[in-house]
């Protein structure tokens, strides 16, 4: 397919849209499109039928898909020369199926090309039954396309292929009563390897806007590199809609024509070109004679037959969405399975409760509340000891009791990583332009996360601030009372006694002393034991909802914006696979011909000739 500048007719209905979007044409605007928007039909048109599903079913579905990739894609690949390449080609596919939509769906425009002295002029007039193109030994001899159309109702064609009026002929052998060809396009193009360059700029325009091609080589040039290099191996693809002619077999023995063939055939497999051979769809390959005439007529019988089935312009289409498929490829395609599984967000979500220090707030929690408790069921004497302590190191100097400033660095720098690390397990394994898009969307989640994380912890509060008292706190703390009152009543009573106040009696009061001072410390081993299990939980309750506060806000500002391109990724995948789908259904027809059973291919299947 090729510019779309001739296209005449159009309607706003009949145009791709451009935007993220697809939109599909329903099928009443299709059928009014078949009708209405072509150029000028003939009588003899009438009795054609037309493109067989107006670009309907499989064909419709993959360009959809193919014009919603464009759209998605252009923002995440702006920047990626082979990406955009790609792109610019699916959209001259679908500018191409648009405007050859929009003229005659009742003829099929074939080509002529190959090299200078192969005979393309003389093969044109063959099959036009009447000299049409100029032939001679002067090179290049056709200097610009010239036309031959069996049927009215080409105009518009012949305008996208600007061929100019003057070089538009009808067949006299013939006529509009060769039924066989009706609807049929002919063009006798320059030579490709002609000595003016613009020749072979036309060539190239003319071969992107026909809707097949035959290749006419002799047997000196068959093996041209140029012919193969530029032309049949890009256009491999296109082996369906696709003639190999050898002309000139005049020249060769009979033997010698077959082995010539036969060595055409091994080089067009080598371009990768597949052969309409044991029922396999592919290319049309013979030998013929336009000089003497020599299978020409099977060539003529075999276009019958190809023009017919009106399919040339959709399965022309397809292999030209085969192809930007193709270059599409490497941009679409990941290496391995791709995504962000559970472990890796668990993991993202680890590393940012390391960040914030979710553990040893946690820790720190566990061990604000056992200290509480051991501060307010201890003894008062070992609390006057902790209070002289904190006195005394109350405005210290001591670095044991400062945060470094590296503390703060090294979390933003852990929050960094941690960022770091899950964009590139998100992106392992996508295609080039798609990873990049996933790491720019994580590094601009990543933008503003360790104040945020700070702002969070704020919010949360210190934990260990404030820890709550279980009920039972009152109960141990009466009893700790009771044993500091029993040993200030012991140790009154001795005082007592030495002052002869109370009669002398050291048994009692020292036990009840012994009973104080070991009650006191019993009661607050029993404390410290009862609170284990509560301290442990209070701070792991406090770890859990740091982790599960900064997961959220990692999740919010990293893991959605990732998972939103890994999203868009897969849809354009999708598409793409849509865009890729490979064609189904066989059928097998049998075409007698002079030159015995050959086989060739359609897109529906294979046709046995």
């Amino acid at each position: 397919m090729g510019n779309a500048g001739g296209a005449t007719g159009a309607t706003v209905d009949d145009r791709w849209d451009d935007g993220l979007i697809a939109r599909r044409a329903d099928i009443a605007a299709g059928t009014k499109t078949g009708e209405g928007a072509g150029p000028e039909r003939g009588p003899a048109d009438e009795d054609l039928p037309p493109l067989i599903g107006n670009y309907g079913g499989a064909l419709r579905t993959r360009l959809d898909a193919l014009n919603e990739l464009v759209g998605l894609s252009r923002t995440r690949l702006e920047n990626d020369t082979l990406a955009e390449a790609g792109l610019a080609e699916a959209g001259r596919v679908l500018d191409e199926a648009a405007a050859r939509q929009r003229l005659s769906a009742r003829h099929t425009v074939v080509a002529i090309a190959g090299p200078t002295g192969s005979g393309k002029s003389s093969l044109f007039n063959a099959l036009a039954g009447v000299p049409v193109s100029e032939t001679g030994l002067r090179r290049p001899t056709t200097s610009a396309p010239i036309a031959l159309s069996w049927s009215e109702g080409s105009a518009g064609l012949l305008d996208r292929l600007a061929v100019p009026s003057r070089l538009r002929r009808r067949p006299l052998a013939g006529g509009a009563a060769d039924e066989e060809l009706q609807g049929l396009v002919l063009i006798d193009l320059p030579d490709h390897d002609s000595a003016v360059t613009a020749h072979r700029d036309q060539v190239d325009r003319v071969l992107g806007l026909v809707d097949a091609v035959i290749w006419v080589v002799d047997p000196e040039k068959y093996a041209d590199a140029v012919l193969h290099e530029r032309y049949l191996r890009p256009l491999a693809g296109h082996a369906e809609v696709t003639f190999v002619v050898l002309n000139q077999i005049d020249r060769l023995g009979g033997e010698a024509a077959d082995i010539v063939l036969d060595d055409l055939r091994r080089l067009l497999d080598e371009d990768g070109m597949a052969l309409g051979e044991h029922g396999e769809p592919g290319a049309t390959v013979l030998a013929l004679s336009a000089l003497t005439g020599e299978g020409v007529g099977e060539l003529r019988e075999l276009l019958g037959q190809f023009v017919q089935e009106r399919t040339a312009p959709a399965r022309r289409l397809s292999a030209d969405v085969d192809a930007a498929a193709a270059r599409l490829r490497p941009v679409y395609v990941s290496d391995g399975q791709t995504g962000l599984g559970e472990r890796a967000r668990e993991a993202f979500a680890g590393r940012l409760a390391v960040a914030v220090g979710a553990a040893a707030a946690g820790e720190a929690a566990e061990r604000v509340w056992r200290r509480g408790a051991i501060r307010a069921c201890g003894t008062p004497w070992l609390r006057l000891y902790r209070w002289y302590e904190r006195v005394r190191w109350h405005g210290s100097t001591d670095p044991r009791l400062k945060t470094p400033v590296e503390d703060e660095l090294t979390a933003r720098q852990r929050v960094e990583q941690a960022v770091r690390t899950v964009a590139d397990e998100a992106s392992r394994g996508l295609p080039a332009p798609w990873a990049q898009a996933v790491r720019e969307a994580a590094a601009r989640g990543a933008e503003g996360l360790p104040e945020a994380l700070d702002e969070l912890t704020v919010t949360i509060g210190d934990p260990a601030a404030r820890p709550p008292r279980p009920a039972w706190w009152p109960a141990a703390v009466l009893a700790q009372v009771l044993m500091t009152l029993l040993q200030i009543f012991g140790a009154l009573w001795l005082v007592g006694q030495i002052v002869g106040v109370v009669e002398p009696g050291l048994l009692p009061p020292v036990l009840i002393m012994i009973g104080g001072i070991v009650g006191g410390p019993l009661v607050e081993w029993a404390c410290a034991a009862a609170v284990k299990g509560p301290a442990r939980r209070y701070g792991q309750e406090a770890e859990r909802k740091l982790r599960e506060a900064a997961a959220a806000c990692g999740r919010a500002r990293v893991l959605d914006p990732i998972s939103a391109e890994l999203m868009r990724y897969r849809e354009v995948r999708d598409q793409f696979v849509t865009v890729s789908a490979t064609r189904s259904g066989m059928r097998v027809t049998r075409l007698g011909g002079a030159g015995g059973t050959r086989w060739g291919g359609t897109r529906s299947g294979a046709r046995l000739r």
